[in-house]
């Protein structure tokens, strides 16, 4: 099991915007802020859950490639929701909410790429 996980934004407030607006759906908000005088280096944001924060996004050096991360939706609704919320934050569509019935039966997500690619999605494998 993960712990958290971590991707770097070319712009830590323009991916703070499309974030907070982009997870409020799922019930994921920032729980952790680190300043760059903090770190000595780059600023860091840590959204989560439950008092929890398990994803992380911060400055720095850009990764080769962009990153998949998918996050856990309630149900089907929601899934539907981070996608328009997603959209209106400025988001890419990489597939919009539907079946897909390739992974499995009940594999209801939707896909949106950050302002940096990032490829995000919310995944609900629950039968409607």
């Amino acid at each position: 099991m993960l712990d958290h996980i971590g991707l770097t934004a070319s712009d830590v407030a323009r991916a703070k915007a499309f974030y907070d607006t982009a997870l409020e759906p799922l019930g994921i908000a920032v729980m952790m802020q680190v300043s760059a005088e903090e770190t000595g280096s780059y600023a860091f944001l840590g959204y989560g859950s439950e008092g929890r924060p398990y994803f992380w996004v911060g400055g720095g050096p850009q990764a080769t490639g962009a990153l998949h991360v998918a996050f856990t939706a309630k149900d089907r609704a929601t899934v539907d929701a981070f996608y328009a919320a997603a959209m209106a934050a400025g988001g890419t569509d990489n597939g919009g909410p539907g079946i897909r019935a390739h992974y499995h039966p009940n594999y209801y997500g939707a896909f949106v790429l950050d302002p940096d690619g990032h490829n995000v999605e919310a995944v609900c494998h629950l039968p409607e």
